[in-house]
Protein backbone atom coordinates (compact mmCIF):
# COMPACT_ATOMS: atom_id res chain seq x y z
CA UNK A 1 0.00 0.00 0.00
CA UNK A 2 1.18 3.52 -0.72
CA UNK A 3 2.29 5.58 2.47
CA UNK A 4 2.30 9.26 2.80
CA UNK A 5 4.99 10.64 5.02
CA UNK A 6 5.51 14.02 6.28
CA UNK A 7 8.15 15.43 5.18
CA UNK A 8 10.50 15.95 8.47
CA UNK A 9 9.70 12.91 10.05
CA UNK A 10 10.20 12.37 13.48
CA UNK A 11 8.53 9.11 14.93
CA UNK A 12 5.11 8.89 16.19
CA UNK A 13 4.79 10.04 19.60
CA UNK A 14 8.13 11.99 20.10
CA UNK A 15 8.67 15.85 20.30
CA UNK A 16 10.00 17.22 17.00
CA UNK A 17 13.27 19.17 18.16
CA UNK A 18 12.56 22.02 15.91
CA UNK A 19 8.83 23.27 16.94
CA UNK A 20 8.04 25.48 14.08
CA UNK A 21 5.73 24.39 11.59
CA UNK A 22 5.86 23.95 7.92
CA UNK A 23 3.85 25.45 5.13
CA UNK A 24 5.41 25.18 1.97
CA UNK A 25 3.45 22.79 0.68
CA UNK A 26 0.45 20.66 1.63
CA UNK A 27 0.32 16.89 2.94
CA UNK A 28 -0.55 14.22 0.65
CA UNK A 29 -4.16 14.62 0.48
CA UNK A 30 -4.85 11.06 1.19
CA UNK A 31 -4.04 11.77 4.74
CA UNK A 32 -7.00 14.24 4.99
CA UNK A 33 -9.50 12.22 2.58
CA UNK A 34 -9.26 14.51 -0.77
CA UNK A 35 -9.28 13.42 -4.11
CA UNK A 36 -8.27 17.08 -5.55
CA UNK A 37 -4.84 18.49 -4.22
CA UNK A 38 -6.16 21.55 -4.42
CA UNK A 39 -8.91 20.67 -1.59
CA UNK A 40 -6.09 20.25 1.10
CA UNK A 41 -5.25 22.85 3.23
CA UNK A 42 -3.26 21.00 6.20
CA UNK A 43 0.37 21.57 6.13
CA UNK A 44 2.49 20.11 9.13
CA UNK A 45 2.06 19.17 12.64
CA UNK A 46 4.30 19.34 15.32
CA UNK A 47 4.08 17.31 18.60
CA UNK A 48 4.47 19.29 21.63
CA UNK A 49 3.47 16.37 24.24
CA UNK A 50 1.32 13.74 24.84
CA UNK A 51 -1.78 13.92 22.72
CA UNK A 52 -0.99 17.84 21.80
CA UNK A 53 -0.14 18.99 18.58
CA UNK A 54 0.35 22.09 16.55
CA UNK A 55 -0.98 22.08 12.96
CA UNK A 56 -0.18 24.26 11.00
CA UNK A 57 -2.55 25.36 7.28
CA UNK A 58 -2.44 27.74 4.59
CA UNK A 59 -6.03 29.15 4.03
CA UNK A 60 -6.70 30.21 0.22
CA UNK A 61 -6.98 34.30 -0.25
CA UNK A 62 -9.60 33.39 -2.54
CA UNK A 63 -11.89 29.82 -3.19
CA UNK A 64 -14.34 29.04 -5.44
CA UNK A 65 -16.95 27.71 -2.54
CA UNK A 66 -15.04 29.12 0.27
CA UNK A 67 -14.23 32.37 -0.55
CA UNK A 68 -14.11 35.95 1.87
CA UNK A 69 -17.14 38.00 2.30
CA UNK A 70 -18.08 41.29 0.80
CA UNK A 71 -15.52 42.47 3.57
CA UNK A 72 -12.72 39.82 3.15
CA UNK A 73 -13.12 38.14 6.63
CA UNK A 74 -12.13 34.72 5.66
CA UNK A 75 -15.23 31.95 5.37
CA UNK A 76 -15.93 30.33 8.72
CA UNK A 77 -16.49 27.29 7.07
CA UNK A 78 -12.17 27.08 5.84
CA UNK A 79 -11.94 26.45 10.08
CA UNK A 80 -14.84 23.33 9.81
CA UNK A 81 -12.93 21.64 7.10
CA UNK A 82 -9.51 22.72 8.56
CA UNK A 83 -10.53 21.25 12.13
CA UNK A 84 -12.01 18.06 9.89
CA UNK A 85 -9.00 17.81 8.26
CA UNK A 86 -6.73 18.02 11.15
CA UNK A 87 -8.00 16.02 13.04
CA UNK A 88 -8.37 13.23 10.10
CA UNK A 89 -4.43 13.56 9.46
CA UNK A 90 -3.71 13.60 12.91
CA UNK A 91 -5.39 9.80 13.53
CA UNK A 92 -3.27 8.78 10.22
CA UNK A 93 0.05 10.59 10.90
CA UNK A 94 0.10 10.06 14.53
CA UNK A 95 -2.58 7.22 15.54
CA UNK A 96 -1.71 4.90 13.14
CA UNK A 97 -5.85 4.58 12.13
CA UNK A 98 -5.55 3.00 8.84
CA UNK A 99 -6.24 4.80 5.51
CA UNK A 100 -9.29 2.19 4.57
CA UNK A 101 -11.51 3.45 7.38
CA UNK A 102 -14.68 5.31 7.29
CA UNK A 103 -14.95 8.30 9.21
CA UNK A 104 -18.45 9.22 10.42
CA UNK A 105 -18.92 12.82 12.18
CA UNK A 106 -21.42 12.88 15.76
CA UNK A 107 -20.53 16.34 16.18
CA UNK A 108 -19.02 19.86 15.39
CA UNK A 109 -18.85 23.18 17.08
CA UNK A 110 -16.11 25.89 16.36
CA UNK A 111 -16.49 29.86 17.31
CA UNK A 112 -14.54 32.83 15.65
CA UNK A 113 -13.71 34.65 18.75
CA UNK A 114 -12.02 37.73 16.40
CA UNK A 115 -13.35 38.06 13.08
CA UNK A 116 -11.08 40.94 12.43
CA UNK A 117 -8.12 38.26 12.67
CA UNK A 118 -9.88 36.53 9.60
CA UNK A 119 -9.36 39.28 7.19
CA UNK A 120 -7.50 38.77 3.84
CA UNK A 121 -4.72 40.61 2.94
CA UNK A 122 -2.21 40.60 0.33
CA UNK A 123 -0.41 37.66 1.43
CA UNK A 124 -2.08 34.13 3.07
CA UNK A 125 -1.37 34.21 6.45
CA UNK A 126 -0.21 30.99 8.65
CA UNK A 127 -2.84 29.77 10.27
CA UNK A 128 -2.47 27.17 13.42
CA UNK A 129 -4.41 24.96 15.56
CA UNK A 130 -3.39 24.08 18.90
CA UNK A 131 -4.83 20.41 19.13
CA UNK A 132 -5.70 18.17 22.14
CA UNK A 133 -6.54 14.54 21.19
CA UNK A 134 -9.00 12.79 23.32
CA UNK A 135 -9.81 9.24 22.48
CA UNK A 136 -13.36 8.31 23.28
CA UNK A 137 -14.32 4.52 22.14
CA UNK A 138 -10.83 3.12 21.05
CA UNK A 139 -11.00 -0.50 20.19
CA UNK A 140 -8.43 -1.44 17.47
CA UNK A 141 -8.22 -2.07 14.77
CA UNK A 142 -11.97 -2.14 13.86
CA UNK A 143 -12.85 0.89 15.47
CA UNK A 144 -11.66 4.29 16.51
CA UNK A 145 -13.63 6.99 18.43
CA UNK A 146 -11.67 9.89 19.35
CA UNK A 147 -12.37 14.08 19.73
CA UNK A 148 -10.29 16.67 18.56
CA UNK A 149 -10.46 20.19 20.55
CA UNK A 150 -8.42 23.45 19.00
CA UNK A 151 -7.52 26.30 19.80
CA UNK A 152 -7.08 28.70 15.92
CA UNK A 153 -4.39 31.45 15.30
CA UNK A 154 -4.27 33.37 12.34
CA UNK A 155 -0.40 35.18 11.70
CA UNK A 156 0.20 34.70 15.57
CA UNK A 157 -3.53 36.29 16.78
CA UNK A 158 -5.68 34.12 18.46
CA UNK A 159 -8.94 33.69 17.43
CA UNK A 160 -11.19 30.78 17.59
CA UNK A 161 -11.93 27.40 19.22
CA UNK A 162 -13.20 24.28 18.14
CA UNK A 163 -13.77 20.64 18.42
CA UNK A 164 -14.98 17.53 16.37
CA UNK A 165 -15.96 14.04 17.25
CA UNK A 166 -15.53 10.67 15.05
CA UNK A 167 -15.70 7.30 14.61
CA UNK A 168 -13.49 5.24 12.41
CA UNK A 169 -14.53 2.30 11.25
CA UNK A 170 -13.47 -0.91 9.58
CA UNK A 171 -15.59 -1.67 6.07
CA UNK A 172 -17.50 -4.57 7.98
CA UNK A 173 -18.05 -2.09 10.95
CA UNK A 174 -19.02 0.78 8.69
CA UNK A 175 -21.63 -1.39 7.23
CA UNK A 176 -22.89 -2.59 10.06
CA UNK A 177 -23.45 1.29 11.83
CA UNK A 178 -25.19 1.88 8.16
CA UNK A 179 -27.73 -0.26 8.14
CA UNK A 180 -28.38 0.24 4.45
CA UNK A 181 -28.48 -2.00 2.28
CA UNK A 182 -27.77 -0.55 -1.12
CA UNK A 183 -27.18 2.92 0.23
CA UNK A 184 -26.77 5.35 -3.02
CA UNK A 185 -23.32 6.91 -4.00
CA UNK A 186 -22.64 10.33 -4.92
CA UNK A 187 -24.00 10.74 -8.36
CA UNK A 188 -27.77 9.54 -7.97
CA UNK A 189 -30.53 12.41 -7.46
CA UNK A 190 -33.59 12.13 -5.21
CA UNK A 191 -36.88 11.95 -7.16
CA UNK A 192 -38.26 15.06 -6.45
CA UNK A 193 -40.18 16.95 -8.43
CA UNK A 194 -37.66 19.64 -10.30
CA UNK A 195 -37.15 23.28 -8.34
CA UNK A 196 -35.41 26.29 -8.76
CA UNK A 197 -32.49 27.22 -6.29
CA UNK A 198 -32.14 29.87 -4.87
CA UNK A 199 -29.95 32.79 -6.34
CA UNK A 200 -27.06 32.50 -5.09
CA UNK A 201 -26.40 36.21 -3.94
CA UNK A 202 -29.20 35.45 -1.48
CA UNK A 203 -27.24 32.91 0.26
CA UNK A 204 -24.13 34.22 0.61
CA UNK A 205 -22.50 32.36 -2.46
CA UNK A 206 -20.77 33.48 -5.84
CA UNK A 207 -22.06 30.99 -8.22
CA UNK A 208 -25.21 29.07 -9.32
CA UNK A 209 -23.97 25.78 -8.19
CA UNK A 210 -22.99 26.82 -5.06
CA UNK A 211 -26.38 26.98 -3.68
CA UNK A 212 -27.70 23.71 -1.70
CA UNK A 213 -31.01 25.44 -1.03
CA UNK A 214 -34.57 25.16 -3.29
CA UNK A 215 -37.81 26.72 -1.63
CA UNK A 216 -40.24 24.07 0.25
CA UNK A 217 -43.37 23.60 0.89
CA UNK A 218 -43.99 26.70 3.37
CA UNK A 219 -42.45 29.76 3.53
CA UNK A 220 -40.19 28.59 6.57
CA UNK A 221 -39.16 25.32 5.31
CA UNK A 222 -36.35 24.76 2.47
CA UNK A 223 -34.98 21.74 1.24
CA UNK A 224 -31.36 20.84 1.03
CA UNK A 225 -30.63 20.03 -2.24
CA UNK A 226 -26.95 20.41 -3.28
CA UNK A 227 -25.03 19.48 -6.96
CA UNK A 228 -24.07 15.61 -6.09
CA UNK A 229 -21.54 16.31 -8.97
CA UNK A 230 -20.43 19.33 -6.84
CA UNK A 231 -16.46 19.07 -7.39
CA UNK A 232 -15.94 20.45 -3.77
CA UNK A 233 -19.06 19.68 -1.71
CA UNK A 234 -18.29 16.18 -2.74
CA UNK A 235 -14.75 16.07 -3.55
CA UNK A 236 -15.14 12.05 -3.71
CA UNK A 237 -17.67 9.59 -3.82
CA UNK A 238 -20.02 8.89 -0.68
CA UNK A 239 -22.85 7.20 0.26
CA UNK A 240 -24.57 9.41 2.45
CA UNK A 241 -24.72 13.60 2.68
CA UNK A 242 -21.14 14.81 4.86
CA UNK A 243 -21.17 16.63 7.90
CA UNK A 244 -19.76 19.43 5.77
CA UNK A 245 -22.51 19.68 3.29
CA UNK A 246 -25.21 19.32 6.39
CA UNK A 247 -22.88 22.19 7.73
CA UNK A 248 -22.92 24.30 4.77
CA UNK A 249 -26.60 24.15 4.25
CA UNK A 250 -27.10 25.47 7.48
CA UNK A 251 -24.82 28.19 7.43
CA UNK A 252 -26.73 29.30 3.78
CA UNK A 253 -29.98 29.19 5.39
CA UNK A 254 -29.18 31.14 8.61
CA UNK A 255 -27.17 33.82 5.55
CA UNK A 256 -30.49 33.97 3.85
CA UNK A 257 -32.60 34.64 7.02
CA UNK A 258 -30.04 36.78 8.51
CA UNK A 259 -29.82 38.67 5.16
CA UNK A 260 -32.85 40.63 4.36
CA UNK A 261 -32.66 40.83 -0.19
CA UNK A 262 -33.58 44.62 0.22
CA UNK A 263 -31.32 45.89 3.29
CA UNK A 264 -32.85 48.70 5.45
CA UNK A 265 -30.93 51.79 6.14
CA UNK A 266 -28.85 51.12 9.01
CA UNK A 267 -28.94 47.30 8.51
CA UNK A 268 -25.46 45.71 9.79
CA UNK A 269 -24.02 43.06 7.96
CA UNK A 270 -23.84 40.04 9.76
CA UNK A 271 -21.63 36.90 9.76
CA UNK A 272 -21.82 33.71 11.03
CA UNK A 273 -19.35 33.77 14.20
CA UNK A 274 -20.34 30.18 15.97
CA UNK A 275 -22.02 27.27 15.28
CA UNK A 276 -22.22 23.53 16.92
CA UNK A 277 -24.06 20.53 14.58
CA UNK A 278 -24.76 17.50 15.94
CA UNK A 279 -25.26 14.66 13.59
CA UNK A 280 -28.07 11.93 15.07
CA UNK A 281 -28.35 9.69 11.99
CA UNK A 282 -26.93 8.94 8.36
CA UNK A 283 -28.51 11.67 5.92
CA UNK A 284 -29.65 9.34 2.58
CA UNK A 285 -28.37 11.04 -0.86
CA UNK A 286 -32.13 10.02 -2.68
CA UNK A 287 -34.47 10.99 0.43
CA UNK A 288 -35.72 14.82 0.05
CA UNK A 289 -34.03 16.65 3.47
CA UNK A 290 -35.80 19.51 4.70
CA UNK A 291 -34.43 22.17 6.60
CA UNK A 292 -36.65 23.73 9.49
CA UNK A 293 -35.59 27.31 11.45
CA UNK A 294 -36.45 28.86 14.14
CA UNK A 295 -35.00 32.11 16.35
CA UNK A 296 -33.95 31.63 19.68
CA UNK A 297 -33.66 34.37 22.19
CA UNK A 298 -30.24 36.54 22.20
CA UNK A 299 -28.38 37.70 25.42
CA UNK A 300 -28.93 40.69 26.85
CA UNK A 301 -26.07 42.21 26.16
CA UNK A 302 -25.68 40.90 22.36
CA UNK A 303 -29.04 42.72 20.83
CA UNK A 304 -27.39 42.83 17.53
CA UNK A 305 -27.09 38.75 17.62
CA UNK A 306 -29.07 36.54 15.81
CA UNK A 307 -29.70 33.23 17.02
CA UNK A 308 -31.04 30.63 15.25
CA UNK A 309 -31.66 26.69 15.57
CA UNK A 310 -31.92 24.79 12.20
CA UNK A 311 -32.51 21.67 12.00
CA UNK A 312 -32.77 19.06 8.89
CA UNK A 313 -34.71 15.85 8.42
CA UNK A 314 -35.06 13.33 6.45
CA UNK A 315 -39.29 12.20 6.91
CA UNK A 316 -39.96 12.08 10.60
CA UNK A 317 -36.14 11.47 10.91
CA UNK A 318 -34.07 14.57 12.58
CA UNK A 319 -30.91 14.11 10.51
CA UNK A 320 -28.67 16.98 12.11
CA UNK A 321 -29.47 19.65 14.14
CA UNK A 322 -27.72 22.78 14.36
CA UNK A 323 -27.05 26.22 16.72
CA UNK A 324 -25.47 29.13 15.16
CA UNK A 325 -24.64 32.54 16.25
CA UNK A 326 -24.66 35.45 14.01
CA UNK A 327 -23.00 38.66 14.84
CA UNK A 328 -22.25 42.13 13.13
CA UNK A 329 -18.82 43.13 11.74
CA UNK A 330 -17.13 46.50 11.26
CA UNK A 331 -16.11 47.06 7.73
CA UNK A 332 -12.55 46.83 6.91
CA UNK A 333 -10.86 50.29 5.56
CA UNK A 334 -9.31 50.36 2.68
CA UNK A 335 -5.79 50.15 3.50
CA UNK A 336 -6.76 47.07 5.87
CA UNK A 337 -8.03 44.87 2.94
CA UNK A 338 -4.83 45.69 1.00
CA UNK A 339 -2.08 44.94 3.49
CA UNK A 340 -4.31 42.68 5.85
CA UNK A 341 -4.04 44.92 9.09
CA UNK A 342 -6.00 43.98 12.13
CA UNK A 343 -9.35 44.91 11.90
CA UNK A 344 -11.29 45.43 14.95
CA UNK A 345 -13.39 42.30 16.11
CA UNK A 346 -17.08 42.39 16.92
Amino acid sequence: MHQCRSRREVPDGLVRPDPELDFQRTVCRRLVHRAAVAEVFITDSVVLGEDHFLVGSQWPRDHALYHPDAHRISDPLLFAETIRQALVYLAHRHYAVPLTHRFVGYDMDFEITDPGALCVGGRPVPVELEAHWQWTDRRPPRRYGARLEVGLSVGGRSCGRGSLRIVALDERSYRIVRGRVGGTESGAVASEEPRRHVEPELVGRLRNKDSVLVPGASAAEWLLRPDLDHAILFDHPTDHLPLMVLLEGFRQLGHLITHPATPRPGDRALTLVSAAVDCLAFGELDVPTRLVVREEATATNAPAERRLRLDALQGDTLVASCGSVWAPVRLATTEERLVGLPVPSL
